[in-house]
């Protein structure tokens, strides 16, 4: 069985096809092709997938509230988080990254207290989601918050119970979830439920 990467490219010949350089140098009547394509002439070929991940924050007050916010693009409310960048950025530089860009807080802690793969459905590409326990913030801290407006029309600060009415399904089964961890605990999902 081939390997081949989902963009094509088997990553042998470093050449992203973009270049255009075919690799002769016009003296060796050698194309840049050495037959390696990827694909081995077997019509079984395996292609790497290509899965989308997210990562989000729990983050609360001295109150043990937590932090939720209202977008502006779906119809449920959800946690400061989003969609990880495809340049190797990882989940937990993506969670910081997310939070600082819509709610202009600083995290500088997290503890991994979920996973969760999502089946890919006609409407979503499905994917990974990591979750991230950011800790308590300062009421001086979450007096500074500034919404990214593009995307979040309001935020608020609910009691779990309260929060977790609120949430989209699969966030909901997945923030309960983490909030049920104990101590250095993280729980692995599928769609939301225990494994």
């Amino acid at each position: 069985m081939a390997l081949v990467s989902g963009d094509g490219n088997d990553g042998n010949d470093g050449n992203d096809g973009n270049d255009g350089n075919d690799g002769n140098d016009g003296n060796d009547g050698n194309d840049g092709n050495d037959g390696n394509d990827g694909n081995d002439g077997n019509d079984d070929a395996f292609i790497l997938p290509r899965i989308p991940a997210s990562a989000g924050a729990l983050i609360f007050d001295g109150s043990g509230r937590l932090l939720i916010v209202n977008p502006t693009y779906k119809k449920h409310w959800s946690i400061p988080g989003g969609i990880m960048e495809a340049n190797g950025e990882t989940p937990w530089e993506g969670c910081r990254r997310e939070v600082r860009e819509e709610v202009g807080l600083d995290v500088t802690r997290g503890r991994l207290v979920a996973v969760d793969f999502l089946r890919p459905r006609r409407t979503d590409a499905g994917g990974m989601r990591f979750l991230f326990d950011c800790g308590v913030f300062e009421d001086d801290e979450l007096a500074r918050i500034i919404l990214q407006d593009e995307e979040l029309s309001e935020h608020r600060l609910a009691v779990t119970a309260e929060a977790l009415e609120i949430l989209s399904g699969p966030l909901r089964r997945r923030v309960g979830a983490a909030l049920g961890t104990g101590p250095g605990e993280c729980v692995y999902l599928e769609d939301g439920l225990a494994v």
